[in-house]
């Protein structure tokens, strides 16, 4: 989405600007436009996305008693009810070392159940196999058009970008360069990019300077969501620019979301922006992509346990 394409969606010019419209005026009206298309989220039913990472181990259990069991039972009934509503695997599908043998045994009979309607990204685990072989080999075209790992997509009105945060210095600059021009073609009001290691978090990993420079491209062009995993924990952040500053403005959203199934891990030093965090349970973010923004809430596969939501306009 370009800059001037910013400026053509009533949600950024709220009206136009008379010589005589007071600061106290124009505001209230900015106040009670923003209040409409916020009620309007309420009417749009928009289409669904479950998304985790870090999701199948079976080292010490059975598929069937896997932590990506518990996960993939909060995702199938969401999608039997809704033909149009998509899954987005965030990273670190299978462990230890990302196997084909790992994904056949593991990930088949949990998260492959609704494989065809899966959007995967790679982790570094995929990588721990020389050239991700097996999780090329399981997902075959749904893991993009190349072997590279990088990919976008529409879902509803919303533009999506898979993006691979384990490449080589060369590699991630030709990802950097197609990304450029997929932004540049990008007509969308609202766009979502996600990759397995996260720009922020408070988590056992740390925030990741590999991805600024995508951040830095989203956030120009105006996008909205940034979902990723690794941190074997779920962590909410506001709106920030890629230096880490929060911008209501125009920053983007970024949660990390790596409670698909494996072990969770503890949190360090709490990053600025980190607004909600948690790793007492395993689980999924709902989204509800809509027309003028989002909604989320935390599906945690313990009954009772915590959760999360919230809504929020596209710039």
């Amino acid at each position: 989405m370009t800059a001037s394409k910013r400026f053509r969606n009533p949600l950024h010019f709220i009206l136009v600007f008379a010589l005589a419209c007071t600061q106290a005026a124009c505001q209230s009206n900015k106040g009670s436009h923003e209040e409409t298309a916020k009620a309007a989220l309420t009417t749009d039913k928009g289409v669904t996305v479950y998304a985790a990472g870090d999701i199948a181990d079976c080292r010490n259990r059975k598929p069937e008693d896997s932590g990506a069991a518990k996960t993939a039972a909060q995702i199938i009934p969401g999608l039997a009810q809704d033909s149009q509503a998509a899954v987005l695997a965030l990273g670190d599908n299978t462990y230890p070392v990302g196997l084909l043998s790992e994904f056949t045994d593991c990930y088949e009979p949990t998260w492959g159940k609704f494989k065809q309607r899966t959007h995967p990204a790679p982790g570094n685990h995929e990588y721990y196999t020389p050239n991700a072989v097996g999780y090329y080999a399981y997902f075959g075209a749904i893991a993009g058009p190349t072997r590279y790992g990088y990919y976008s997509f529409d879902i509803g009105s919303w533009h999506v970008i898979s993006l691979n945060s384990y490449l080589k210095p060369e590699q991630h600059k030709v990802q950097m360069e197609w990304l450029k021009a997929d932004l540049e073609k990008n007509k969308a009001h609202c766009t979502l990019a996600y990759w397995h290691h996260p720009v922020f978090s408070s988590g056992g990993h740390g925030s990741n300077a590999q991805m600024i420079e995508a951040w830095k491209m989203l956030y120009d062009s105006g996008a909205e969501l940034v979902l990723s995993g690794h941190d074997h924990d779920y962590e909410r952040f506001a709106p920030q620019d890629a230096d880490g500053h929060r911008d209501e403005q125009r920053g983007m959203r970024q949660f990390v979301v790596g409670t698909g199934g494996a072990k969770l891990t503890p949190f360090r030093f709490r990053k600025f922006n980190s607004q909600v965090s948690d790793n007492s349970t395993h689980g999924v973010l709902k989204l509800s992509l809509k027309n003028e923004g989002y909604e989320w809430e935390f599906l945690p596969v313990d009954k009772d346990g915590f959760t999360d939501h919230g809504s929020a306009l596209c710039h």
